[in-house]
């Protein structure tokens, strides 16, 4: 039987654990051909290892997201290798410091803001011309409840979630009249290396898996899914729309 994602081209940054490591196996498992990115070459290698079990296939890249030429130079070997790209799951993020605004240097905020914003800037420039070659391009960002809620003590990251929220819906607009979709996935807490890293007294036993999680992803990476600009906030399952405040 065919798998759903066959022959279709996934493109995954921060794939070497936690929530991009467990998509990138389901999006395998679904048939895509996964090409992972992440500064951890153990990590890229793991993955491989579980994906290959499952009869899958990977492509390995070795990136640190803030290399913007490193990024461009992805893109131009997608588009000489496979002339196109079907799902993009922009993934790849950092926490930076837990600690009040004023306590922060500003390359620490810059940081953050490389990598959880311009790096994904860097993705939509670069990977949109193969997304839009694509007959159902599927772009899904990950970002997080700090984003509308101005969580304290973590402004860099809070901040830097809102600028990529920004960023996905004013692209989802911009492509609406074409075979692209972009949205939003919000994971929620996480049993993940960065969670534990926020909350150290939490018993990771209360929180949902990576795996469990990346089940909900697939869906929007999917041919038959059909919106655009929205949200979709995993503790709920509920697929949210926009609005002006009120």
């Amino acid at each position: 039987m065919t798998k759903p994602l066959a022959n279709r081209i996934a493109l995954l940054t921060g794939a070497s654990r936690g929530i991009g490591f467990a998509t990138a196996i389901a999006l395998a498992k679904a048939g895509a051909h996964i090409v992972a990115t992440a500064r951890t070459q153990g990590g890229l290698e793991e993955l491989d290892d579980e994906i290959r079990k499952d009869g899958g296939s990977a492509t390995l890249v070795p990136l640190n997201l803030t290399d913007s030429d490193g990024i461009a130079r992805l893109g131009a070997g997608l588009h000489e290798r496979y002339g196109k790209l079907d799902i993009l799951v922009g993934n790849a993020g950092v926490l930076g410091p837990s600690s009040p605004i004023g306590h922060i240097e500003l390359k620490t905020f810059n940081d953050v803001i490389a990598v959880n914003v311009s790096a994904n800037f860097q993705l939509i420039r670069c990977m949109e011309p193969l997304l839009r070659q694509s007959d159902a391009g599927r772009a899904v960002f990950i970002t997080s409840g700090a984003a509308n809620k101005a969580t304290a003590y973590v402004s860099p990251y809070a901040a830097s979630k809102a600028a990529l929220e920004t960023l996905a819906r004013a692209w989802a607009q911009e492509t609406a009249n074409t075979k692209l979709r972009v949205n939003l996935f919000n994971p929620g807490p996480v049993r993940t290396r960065m969670r534990a890293t926020l909350m150290p007294g939490e018993d990771p036993a209360t929180l949902d898996t990576p795996e469990q999680v990346a089940e909900f992803i697939v869906p929007l990476c999917a041919p038959d899914w059909t919106e655009t600009g929205k949200f979709y906030d995993y503790k709920t399952r509920t697929l949210m729309s926009f609005r002006a405040p009120a």
